[in-house]
């Protein structure tokens, strides 16, 4: 393939480390601990690389190989305490104290068992797929014929020469020899390993530049010394040995595994790294494990039930003890029929202590039914059906990116449930990420009559009008065409008008540094002639395009220039100029500005500088201020809008400076050692002073649609919401009440370091000073913050919190944090500004930690990763930072307004399904295993069953479970539309009413209380009169088969009165159950004696022909349920749940078509009185007593507008 001539952006970065480096003494670290990896270039096969054993190029990411999976996932199940002890008992039952065959204890065990692994094995199969289809792909890799020749990338070993082209990864961490472009420059895409969509630039080292075609790499030999795998992605510290020379190398010479080559026909590379040793792989950590508060408390639930069973165990043991030492007396025998004369030890009257502990072990294992042995497989399997309907949700799903909604955990569907406090990002999580610009001030001068979202709920506020025609999408009262960025009016600029202005001389710089202080790359469509430009963010590509409309169109970049169609304000033509670039010096977080530096065609040295203004400012020469103040006034006024701002300024250097600077920056960038970038620092301080300030720019970004309403839904509910942004204190403010999350009324307590009596601190340069006065400062006004707190009067005050990032830095030390979350407690909104990403996770683990109640991160990108794995729960937004966030979510969501739905209606929906469904669990197994206790302690405690074998093996598996799974999986107790019609349903899980202990120990007693009623019940009704017409008693098979159905039907009528929402699947679930037991009994009953035993023909022969076994199965079931019916019906009728009022509410607006609207708007408006008075403890929510004071008259007019029409 012939090499690309074209040069498009070599020395953006101008990589001067591509030659030798005069600081070879750096790279003595090589070879030593840490950095002992050594790589013999288009040798693999050689012995001194064949020695060094390194790994393959093939991955994993399975959980399991066939070899492990048995015993893997044998172990996982068995950690669980329930599991483990339904194992024991297994064990148990091989022995002559079981109360019951082997076979029944350990073949329900092996289904829950199996059913589990066979769900992992499906998840880790879908796992091995990726890897095989990953390890299969092919790639370029030079041969000893001389030829490039396709091999699997598995097969791929350290210090193989490859070939990869435009659009492919990289199968490896590799080394850049050389690329399509003559000097050794390549664009890259990291997306995969940093979210970042945005393209990094990497350069060969000058010396491998001649290598240039395949045929070059017939003799090509080289040695690299590098440091061992690690798993920094953003450094390298090694050295090339290549014709007796030693080169160093820097991360800029190493392609990633995982990364794509894009712009670039092709790129040569030694691998470095195979497989698992690769920066990606070792990255490769599982996120942090999360288990929901259900499922912990559903833990200390099985342990309460392993206390109580132990409780019996004992109690029984202890009376069969002593009822066993007195068997025999005086020779006479009082339970003649265990022929205590003449028996084994279980029940020898001179061992009786004995005896005791041995039905310990007996009533221990039969006791196990307590335990429901499929709850945890059950749930499992409830939750994956949960997430599938949140994917298949067409009401999350968003169109316009084809992005659904993407549950990527189901472990903590019932915490979506439970959310109290959600900590949001807000630039690509509120807003869009995709800048406009709208406004500038050059000059002194203001422009820009574009009026930003922002400022308009400010002046809708405070009651002003807004004029029209200030959206920018008008001109002359007629819709002007849209440009993608650009959102700007101003007659005074547009259409050359900027020449007339008295400075058009500073107006025309302003213009020449948009066009050129950027790192855009231009795309040309060759058949249109149409420039793009990629950028690497949306507020770089809003720049460019401002200055292309205001006539400085950037059009071309080469390896060293950069071209711009300026319009010349003399000729009123567009003139092509060429700028060459002399260097760059980047923008990063800790800089906050970002410098070109050019010479122009007059040869001119101009360094062009943009910025933040908090960095800005201070760089500005004492010559260049002359627009200062004005500049500052409209900046705030930008920010105060809710504006991103710049400061753009710009100076002239001389050669001889310019040459000297330049060659201090060669040595800066040359050094690979660990303070490198603090000496390249230092040199751009040098450079980047004494500027001229030229003016701002302001860009907006939107707020995504939908995010006012989401958020006053989402306060309604009783969510407190805090934002962590890196913006100004202003911007932040003004983007809170753009949003709702501010309101007209609130009063705000600032916490900030910007205060006279700090700033005089900070100019004495004490660091000691500055931090004690600093702390002492934040102590004072979060003190004075939780003093406003307190009531005054009658009437409460709503507060919201918003502190500076340099003020959290004090706020979240030891001992000062725990007054920063009372004073954020109680505060209706929460704004945290100018924070970075190590302080929102801190934020959020002290949310967490500190309120030990739900907390829920969302952001989209790379920053908010530590935020999302601190919180509970993590939603990553799909956005426009890459997937960075998405990936390590645990729901993944295109935009923030379907935060509401997934809350207030999957969450709810969640949280009550599972909370009934664990709920139900326990009482149909304390309803079956109490009968138990029951008929143990009515034979004396003599460890007999009352039911055969088979028939209590299957009871939680065959007849109890789907019942149990439909109510986990369907039911609804209010519809999506009356979920978010009155958000404060929201509320039962935030106050966890569903699942609190008085909840559960309330079905608990309950199972308890019908156990007792059934044995009773059908032991009394049956126990002296003739069962059938041949005039035969019962017997204990037969009492147990009726106990047993009357179990069955108990258990599955209580859920059916449970259920809120009857679909056919319910239906048929729960009488499937009973028509199963039915069956089963009849086919069972006829196998052979050997195998059914006591079951033997009991159903045809006895129970089914008898009448009195169908009155007691019916009445002694519904006289099991009344109790629980009439606490239903009191409990719903005077003190009824958030729910049940709502699904009244529903109910009337059902009954009440065509009634008197007044008469039927007077009823519903009472039901909806009391749900919108009744107490919630959800904070101070100015947004949450609003809505529950005007939900009455809004229920009012609802109800009336729908009977009028």
């Amino acid at each position: 393939m012939a090499r690309t001539k074209k040069l498009r952006l070599s020395k953006l970065y101008s990589f001067a480390c591509g030659k030798k480096s005069v600081l070879n003494a750096e790279l003595a670290q090589v070879g030593g601990p840490g950095f002992s990896r050594l790589v013999y270039c288009n040798e693999p096969e050689s012995f001194e690389a064949e020695i060094q054993n390194y790994c393959d190029n093939s991955i994993s990411t399975t959980k399991y190989t066939l070899l492990t999976l048995v015993p893997k996932s044998l172990f996982e199940q068995f950690r669980r305490v329930a599991n483990f002890y339904f194992l024991l008992n297994g064990i148990l039952s091989f022995t002559p104290l079981a109360p019951f065959s082997s076979v029944s204890a350990i073949i329900p065990l092996s289904i829950v068992i199996t059913i589990t692994m066979i769900r992992e094995g499906l998840e880790d199969i879908k796992r091995k797929q990726q890897d095989i289809e990953i390890n299969n792909r092919k790639v370029k890799v030079y041969q000893n014929d001389g030829n490039f020749h396709d091999t699997q990338w598995k097969n791929l070993r350290v210090g193989d020469i490859l070939k990869v082209q435009k659009d492919e990864y990289f199968p490896a961490d590799l080394l850049l020899i050389g690329s399509s472009f003559d000097d050794g420059v390549c664009y890259v895409e990291t997306m995969n390993l940093d979210g970042e969509t945005n393209l990094k630039i990497k350069q060969a080292l000058e010396v491998t530049l001649p290598i240039n075609e395949d045929s070059s790499f017939h003799n090509f030999k080289a040695t690299i010394k590098c440091e061992d795998p690690n798993t920094s992605l953003y450094t390298f510290i090694g050295s090339l040995e290549y014709e007796e020379q030693n080169y160093p190398l820097s991360p800029q010479q190493i392609l990633l595994r995982g990364s794509k080559l894009r712009n670039t026909d092709y790129v040569y590379g030694a691998v470095i790294f195979t497989g698992h040793d690769t920066k990606v792989m070792q990255n490769a950590t599982a996120p942090p494990s999360k288990r929901s508060r259900m499922e912990r408390k559903m833990d200390k639930i099985v342990f309460i039930l392993f206390l109580s069973l132990f409780i019996m165990a004992s109690t029984g043991s202890i009376v069969f003890g002593i009822t066993t030492r007195d068997d025999i007396d005086n020779g006479k025998m009082k339970r003649w029929y265990l022929r205590p004369d003449d028996t084994e030890i279980f029940f020898d009257p001179k061992r009786a202590p004995l005896a005791a502990i041995f039905h310990f072990f007996t009533v221990l294992m039969l006791f196990n039914y307590f335990i429901p042995i499929s709850l945890y497989v059950s749930t499992e399997i409830a939750k994956v059906i949960q997430c599938r309907f949140i994917d298949e949700d067409v009401e999350m799903y968003y169109e316009e990116a084809d992005k659904p909604a993407h549950a990527r955990t189901s472990n903590l569907n019932d915490d979506l449930g439970q959310v109290d406090t959600i900590l949001s990002d807000k630039t690509g999580t509120l807003t869009c990420n995709s800048m406009e610009f709208v406004k500038f001030s050059a000059a002194g001068t203001a422009y820009g009559c574009v009026i930003p979202e922002v400022e308009k709920a400010m002046r809708r506020r405070s009651g002003l009008e807004i004029p029209n025609g200030t959206d920018g999408r008008t001109m002359n009262g007629e819709e002007k065409m849209h440009i993608k960025g650009f959102n700007f009016e101003d007659e005074r600029i547009m259409n050359g008008n900027w020449v007339n202005e008295s400075r058009a001389d500073v107006i025309h710089k302003f213009f020449q540094l948009l066009g050129v202080c950027h790192t855009v790359l231009p795309d040309v469509d060759e058949s249109t002639g149409k420039v793009t430009y990629e950028a690497e963010s949306p507020d770089e590509a809003a720049f460019v395009i401002a200055a292309r409309v205001f006539g400085f169109e950037f059009n071309n970049r080469t390896q060293t220039t950069v071209s711009v169609l300026e319009f010349d304000p003399y000729s009123g033509q567009r003139v092509e100029r060429e700028y060459k670039i002399l260097d760059i010096l980047e923008f990063t977080s800790a800089r906050k500005r970002m410098s070109v530096i050019v010479r122009n065609e007059e040869g001119k040295v101009l360094v062009f500088c943009k910025g933040a203004d908090s960095v800005m400012f201070e760089r500005i020469g004492r010559n260049g201020r002359e627009f200062e103040e004005p500049t500052r006034n409209h900046i705030n006024e930008y920010a105060d809008a809710g504006l991103r701002t710049l400061i753009l300024a710009y100076r002239e250097l001389d050669m001889d400076t310019y040459n000297q600077l330049n060659k201090k920056l060669r040595e800066a960038k040359n050094s690979i050692s660990a303070d490198r970038d603090k000496l390249i620092e230092e040199v751009s301080e040098k450079i980047e002073k004494d500027l001229i300030l030229l003016g701002a720019t302001a860009v907006e970004d939107k707020l995504q649609s939908g995010v006012p309403e989401c958020i006053e839904k989402l306060a309604q509910a009783g969510i407190k919401i805090w934002v962590l942004t890196g913006d100004k204190m202003e911007t932040a403010i003004n983007i809170g009440y753009a949003c709702n999350l501010l309101r007209q009324g609130m009063k705000q307590i600032l916490v900030t370091l910007d205060s006279p009596e700090i700033e005089a601190v900070e100019k004495a340069g004490d660091k000691a000073a500055i931090a004690k006065a600093s702390k002492e400062s934040i102590v004072r006004q979060l003190t004075q913050g939780k003093f406003n707190l307190i009531p005054t009067g009658r009437t409460s005050e709503t507060f919201a919190l918003i502190i500076d990032g340099k003020s959290l830095a004090y706020a979240l030390e030891d001992d000062v944090k725990g007054m920063l979350l009372q004073l954020a407690l109680g505060c209706a909104s929460v704004i945290c500004c100018r924070s970075s990403p190590k302080q929102k996770a801190l934020v959020t683990r002290l949310v967490k930690t500190g309120t030990g109640k739900t907390t829920l991160a969302i952001g989209d990108g790379a920053n908010d990763v530590g935020m999302l794995q601190e919180a509970d729960i993590g939603i990553g937004i799909s956005g426009a930072e890459g997937m960075q966030a998405v990936m390590s979510s645990d729901v993944a969501i295109a935009q923030f307004r379907y935060l509401e739905r997934l809350l207030l209606v999957h969450g709810h929906w969640c949280y009550r399904r599972l909370s009934q469904m664990v709920c139900y669990f326990f009482y149909k197994n304390i309803t079956f295993g109490f009968t138990l206790f029951l008929y143990e302690a009515h034979t004396t405690f003599s460890g007999q069953a009352a039911y055969n074998d088979w028939i209590m093996a299957t009871y939680s598996v065959f007849f109890t479970s789907l019942p149990v799974l439909a109510l986990g999986v369907f039911d609804q107790d209010v519809s999506a539309r009356y979920c978010l019609k009155f958000p404060k349903l929201y509320q039962e899980g935030v106050q966890n009413v569903l699942f609190n202990w008085k909840r559960i120990l309330g079905s608990m007693f309950n199972g308890y209380v019908c156990a007792t009623i059934i044995f009773f019940f059908c032991n009394k009704a049956l126990e002296l009169q003739a069962f059938n017409i041949d005039g035969k008693t019962v017997g204990r098979d037969i009492i147990g088969v009726v106990m047993y159905t009357c179990v069955i039907f108990v258990v599955n009528l209580y859920m059916a009165l449970s259920v809120s929402y009857f679909t056919l699947i319910q239906f048929i679930a729960v009488l499937g159950s009973v028509f199963f037991w039915f069956a089963f009994l009849l086919v069972y009953g006829s196998m052979n004696p050997a195998i059914c035993t006591t079951a033997y023909k009991v159903f045809q022969e006895a129970v089914a022909p008898a009448p009195s076994f169908w009155f007691v199965t019916f009445f002694v079931s519904i006289s099991t349920l009344i109790p629980y019916f009439v606490y239903s019906a009191v409990q719903r009728q005077f003190f009824p749940m958030f729910h049940e009022v709502v699904q009244m509410v529903r109910a009337d607006e059902i009954s009440s078509q065509g009634e008197d609207p007044e008469a039927r708007a007077n009823r519903v408006a009472a039901r909806t009185n009391w749900l919108a008075e009744r107490r919630v403890d959800s904070g101070i929510s100015a947004h949450f007593k609003a809505g529950s004071n005007i939900l009455k008259d809004k229920m009012r007019k609802i109800i009336k507008s729908r009977c009028h029409v």
